[in-house]
């Protein structure tokens, strides 16, 4: 079954990879911007950043037949530098119009703190004001439920976002709810260790219906799993979930979300 990955990190997967996601029937993906390991000592460091993701990646991937797609912004991690992360926001308008840029991400929190608060804020004002989707990035572990809570409460309190362009991700159990019941879009992060497990993802599936959700691999520098998309349509298919219930996840609603950027495509001939 053809599917998209919403949120992989290319950047970090050999070429190999990406043959491998091709045979698995990976026709699509995006990629958001995100720490690179260590903290980025420049606002030059995260233009050449940018140059990767618009430039050098879509070439790999289109070797294989995928169609790449990425989002710009600087990661929670060093949003705690806000000099740098004003110099970075004033800068991705630079990229905007490349071809494969869908919108601002990943953006979000990571331990909760006033300055990481500060440059969400200026960052989802950058969206706005450049009729940009934005994809959101929810903290780890502890600090998800709370840090989860912040980020809806800043976005619903800026009536200039549009709920349907926000796709909240790495969402788990205790998180779901409030993402879909405020009218964001939400991702299940498929992690070996941490977020999200195939059949916790299957569970969600069945509890909240496919409206409004996806799934991704997240695959980066640490433990991951790029193919994870293709776990889960083992184990729906496992729990025997109609095909059309398995393809509106993986394929579907990733396609209806990035539809509304005017540089998504959707795949021909996928099935």
């Amino acid at each position: 079954m053809d599917y998209i990955d919403p949120h992989i990190h290319m950047v970090s997967r050999t070429t190999d990879d990406y043959e491998t996601l091709a045979r698995m029937g990976c026709v699509a993906m995006s990629e958001p911007a995100f720490w690179a390991g260590f903290d980025r000592g420049s606002v030059e460091s995260f233009r050449d950043y940018f140059r990767q993701l618009t430039q050098f990646e879509p070439k790999r991937a289109a070797q294989f037949g995928i169609h790449h797609y990425t989002w710009l912004c600087i990661n929670a991690k060093e949003a705690e530098n806000v000099s740098l992360s004003r110099e970075v926001i004033a800068m991705i308008p630079e990229f905007l119009n490349e071809s494969n840029v869908l919108g601002i991400g990943e953006i979000g929190l990571n331990k909760n703190t006033k300055n990481e608060s500060t440059i969400f804020l200026e960052h989802v004002d950058l969206a706005v004001r450049y009729n940009q989707q934005i994809l959101i990035h929810t903290p780890h572990l502890e600090d998800k439920f709370q840090g989860t809570k912040m980020i809806v409460d800043m976005l619903v309190h800026d009536t200039r976002v549009d709920r349907s362009r926000v796709l909240v991700d790495h969402v788990e159990e205790h998180t779901i709810q409030e993402v879909l019941d405020q009218g964001f879009w939400a991702g299940m992060t498929l992690y070996p260790v941490t977020k999200c497990t195939p059949a916790r993802a299957a569970d969600m599936i069945e509890r909240f219906g496919p409206e409004r959700l996806m799934a991704n691999s997240a695959g980066d520098w640490g433990p991951s799993k790029p193919t994870a998309i293709p776990d889960l349509i083992m184990e729906l298919k496992r729990r025997g979930h109609s095909r059309e219930l398995i393809r509106r996840v993986v394929y579907e609603n990733p396609c209806k979300f990035f539809s509304q950027s005017k540089n998504f495509k959707a795949p021909l001939g996928s099935s």
